[in-house]
């Protein structure tokens, strides 16, 4: 699954660039999730990342219906039960670890939080938030369904390797 993150970008160009992303993913045989804009998901048949700055999961799930995949960035128990309640497919929950890019979000929620949410939410979490190749196996055993990340992906010299490397856990 990947992510697309444009926020300067206008509801059109939005559409175009992504209207090319999903095709490729599909060649793939991955999803695309949009962020924030469900309009130009639903209309691509892409999925939606929603943040804290997003519409909520269950105004999403309510406009476009139970086949769109919905995912919610959380940073607390409360706004990830929230996101499930409302209809959520998944939610991205963290920072878990320091990292420069999330500290806006306050400080790191640590692997005990993160277990706590694993253990008392249906849907899947996925973890984030300075998660590397030497730390991703301690979040999978707090009940991490998996990671969401931008510099162990991007910054690998061997994309396939790794994404296999966390596949084995």
């Amino acid at each position: 699954m990947a992510q697309l993150r444009e926020r300067d970008l206008s509801a059109k160009d939005l559409f175009l660039l992504a209207r090319r992303v999903t095709r490729s993913a599909l060649r793939h045989k991955a999803r695309l999730l949009i962020n924030d804009r469900a309009d130009v998901a639903a209309s691509l048949g892409a999925g939606v990342h929603l943040t804290t700055r997003s519409m909520r999961a269950e105004a999403v799930r309510r406009a476009f219906g139970s086949e769109m995949l919905i995912g919610a960035s959380t940073h607390s128990m409360k706004e990830a039960l929230e996101a499930e309640s409302g209809g959520a497919d998944f939610i991205v929950f963290g920072p878990v670890f320091e990292t420069a890019s999330k500290k806006i979000y306050g400080p790191p929620v640590g692997l005990d939080a993160l277990g706590e949410v694993a253990s008392r939410l249906k849907i899947p979490v996925l973890a984030l938030g300075g998660i590397n190749l030497d730390n991703f196996k301690s979040v999978l055993d707090r009940g991490a369904r998996g990671v969401a990340a931008i510099s162990l992906f991007a910054d690998a010299e061997d994309l396939k390797a790794v994404v296999q490397k966390i596949k084995n856990g």
